[in-house]
């Protein structure tokens, strides 16, 4: 077949092209060819078609999503917002971090290994483009019911992916989480997040500037893996009938990572770019496209240059394929012998492959052919905007009015025991300790809190022990129950999560996980989902640095729970007083902080218990959730508390489970008056913190949470080997270990 040139393009406005194929609509075909003024040549339409897929122009969802910018004031910490490949903010003394969460559901499900490798390599190029060094990565991520055949086949290779990956680079995992729900069945999430740390003036932007600069491609060579990845895998839903497209699956390699990481660095530390860009999703398409949309002028590529895997491959391809542990640098001409000696130091394939230059367009040549020519920013930056049909579902009202305080609670203190046990010993709430030790936490040495941790806390200044903490939540649960509340809920538990571990919350990442956007029941519960986040957002005075937004996740007519995952980095000056969740200290004092009323939509206990979903979720108070981390944070600087442990799933019995096995030590609790046993035990009410408290420190601490108005109720005291609840019942530690323990392995064995 003859080569599709520009100018054969113009003269053959009637041929056939496969638009609908690619993953385009009929308007937006039309619409290439308007902005065109002629149809667009076969890699033309390669490239819009990944570029204004739903993965990559936030077709459906970008007018929710710019509330974020519009509703959320920059805080003075924020130094790069939403835009760039990830957010930077200022932790002090010189230094900028940054993070960010993204998806890799799709790929995941099709191919568990790879998929979710390949989500950790890209996330850390993300990281490594903005000039930072990668320090950290967590893994928020969701499966199908966990006794399910297909659970057994998508975790192991999901968990094995991210710790293949990760470990081989030497980044320790420090967060996460794991959540087992059947309506993740056929389209488990797989989440990543990376953080990296740099000093400010070595922040980088993805922009090519200056005519005469050269464009240089470098990494690993270019083959037919991750074709359509995101056109195609990432911007529909999955068939009733199971995983298919292997090819659309990226392949990761992170011993070329590595390799590409500390070349980038050593080529930061010479200031040789003038601008760069990760190749992810949309590959070439995207980092072409997008460094020339931010620039100052357009770009020359001389595509038959590429370094190819694959000598078969059509410029179209070459455009699409999304091969991993590349990225694409914009470098000075009186640099270019110093990049190339640099990436030849470290076994790095680099070939100068175009240059930026004075016109407007994105022009890419195939040997000597001109097979593209385009406004980069209509490529990249101004694709569909959909205003999306959105209505609340019929069944909501309903659901909500299933309200679980109708549900049989337990009549007897032995009924309430095994109801202890049955919660701790779900897959939920069960020890992910089969997963998370197949990580490397510690490596680096730098790591001082990782899973089961409340967050994961990393220190990044050997000198004055400054460190940054990193926490991730959502509840799907709560989120189908109301999506507003559900999402607010998630940025609290996140942003207590971070003060319980003495770090002071900073800023916000979010990766949104929703169903398909043609279906108004979704596009109500995204669009409410973003509203919550926002106004919580600015009411915390947390920003949104970036973020993800992952759609059709949902297999045939079977959409997810709405999952917004919400990621909040915190800062803490001296890392030595970071707080713990161990209860570790025999006669130390147990407070409950915040108020406990019965809270059991959407909990662990109605669903342990009773299979059971329905009612509203907790009640939000995002200015108690600001007072207690401001308690938390205050009582860990000033040597108050020994250990912390936020209250969220499961309840207090939940926390304080953990915290006695974490620290060997069991506990003797006394139920506060006004409170029945069992509200006391399984309430999931927000806002609610539990701490060990030094004797010495009891009258100070109380003295403190008085004055500032913070309810903190005595609950009892660390003491022996078992859990007391006083008047109740008693379980030996030893119990509780095999039952929370137990679960996971013997399901995934």
């Amino acid at each position: 077949m003859s080569l599709d040139t520009v100018k054969h393009a113009a003269e053959t406005p009637d041929a056939a092209q496969p638009w609908k194929e690619l993953g385009l609509k009929e308007d937006e075909y039309a619409r290439i060819r308007e902005i065109l003024g002629r149809r667009p040549t076969g890699a033309e339409l390669a490239m819009y078609s990944v570029m204004w897929s739903e993965h990559c122009s936030y077709k459906s969802s970008k007018v929710h999503l710019k509330q974020f910018g519009e509703k959320v004031p920059a805080n003075d910490a924020m130094l790069v917002g939403i835009g760039e490949n990830a957010g930077v903010v200022d932790v002090g003394q010189g230094y900028a971090v940054t993070f960010k969460v993204e998806s890799h559901n799709h790929p995941s499900y099709i191919e568990p290994y790879q998929g979710a490798a390949t989500g950790i390599g890209g996330i850390v190029r993300d990281i490594l483009a903005m000039g930072a060094r990668p320090i950290a990565v967590v893994d928020p991520l969701r499966f199908g019911a966990a006794d399910h055949p297909d659970t057994k086949r998508v975790l192991p290779g999901v968990v094995a992916g991210i710790g293949g990956y990760g470990n081989c680079l030497g980044l320790p995992n420090i967060g996460g989480e794991v959540v087992f729900d059947s309506c993740y069945q056929g389209n488990p999430l797989v989440n990543a997040g990376c953080i990296g740390v740099m000093k400010h003036e070595d922040i980088h932007l993805a922009q090519a500037s200056g005519p005469g600069n050269k464009v240089i491609l470098y990494g690993a060579r270019t083959g037919g893996d991750g074709i359509g990845g995101v056109s195609v895998l990432a911007s529909e839903t999955f068939e009733s009938t199971g995983p298919a497209k292997r090819p659309a699956v990226q392949v990761g390699d992170p011993f070329q990572e590595k390799l590409l990481i500390e070349c980038t660095l050593e080529i930061f530390r010479e200031k040789l770019v003038a601008g760069i860009q990760d190749l992810g999703g949309a590959g070439l398409s995207c980092a072409t496209s997008e460094l020339a949309s931010a620039g100052s002028g357009g770009m020359r590529v001389e595509l038959d240059t590429v370094p190819l895997r694959d000598s078969s491959l059509s410029p179209e391809e070459i455009l699409m394929s999304e091969s991993q542990e590349r990225m694409c640098a914009i470098v000075e001409p009186q640099h270019v012998d110093r990049f190339l000696e640099i990436c030849e130091k470290w076994d790095v394939i680099a070939t100068v492959i175009g240059e930026v230059t004075e016109g407007s367009q994105l022009e890419i040549f195939w040997h000597g052919e001109q097979i593209v020519d385009v406004p980069p920013r209509s490529v990249a930056h101004d694709g569909p905007v959909y205003h999306r049909p959105f209505a609340r579902p019929s069944w909501q009202d309903a659901l909500q009015a299933d309200d679980a305080g109708k549900l049989a609670r337990p009549s007897s203190a032995a009924e309430l025991r095994e109801q202890v046990l049955k919660l701790v010993a779900s897959p939920n709430q069960a020890s992910k300790s089969w997963i998370t030790d197949q990580y490397d936490r510690f490596v680096q040495g730098n790591t001082v809190l990782a899973m089961p941790e409340d967050a994961g806390m990393v220190r990044i200044d050997a000198e004055s022990n400054l460190g940054v903490a990193m926490a991730t939540d959502g509840n799907g649960r709560y989120a189908k129950l109301d999506p507003y509340t559900g999402a607010q809920l998630a940025l609290a538990e996140s942003y207590r999560n971070v003060a319980a571990s003495g770090a002071k919350p900073l800023a916000i990442s979010d990766c949104l996980n929703f169903g398909s956007p043609e279906d108004p029941d979704v596009m109500w519960q995204f669009a409410e989902a973003t509203r919550g986040l926002a106004d919580g957002c600015l009411e915390l005075g947390t920003p949104v640095t970036g973020g993800n937004v992952s759609l059709y996740n949902q297999t045939g007519e079977t959409a997810i729970h709405p999952t917004p995952v919400v990621a909040v980095l915190g800062v803490i000056d001296d890392v030595n007083r970071r707080t713990p969740i161990a209860f570790a200290e025999e006669g130390q004092l147990l407070y409950l902080l915040g108020d406990t009323t019965e809270e059991f939509g959407g909990s662990a206990w109605s669903e342990v218990v009773h299979n059971h979903l329905g009612g509203l979720p907790p009640k939000v108070d995002l200015g108690r959730e600001k007072l207690l981390a401001e308690i938390l944070i205050s009582a860990s600087r000033d040597g108050m508390i020994d250990a912390a442990h936020d209250l969220s799933d499961g309840g207090l019995i939940q926390a304080v489970t953990e915290s006695c096995l974490r620290g060997g030590k069991g506990a003797r609790l006394v139920v506060p008056d006004g409170l029945d046993a069992f509200t006391f035990l399984f309430s999931e009410s927000a806002g609610r913190a539990v701490v060990s408290i030094p004797r010495s420190e009891e009258l100070r601490f109380n003295d403190m949470c008085g004055a500032r108005g913070l309810p903190a109720t005595r609950i009892g005291v660390v003491d022996g080997e078992e859990i007391e609840i006083q008047g109740e019942f008693s379980i030996p530690l030893s119990e509780l270990r095999t039952a929370h323990e137990a679960t996971i392995p013997a399901l995934l064995a």
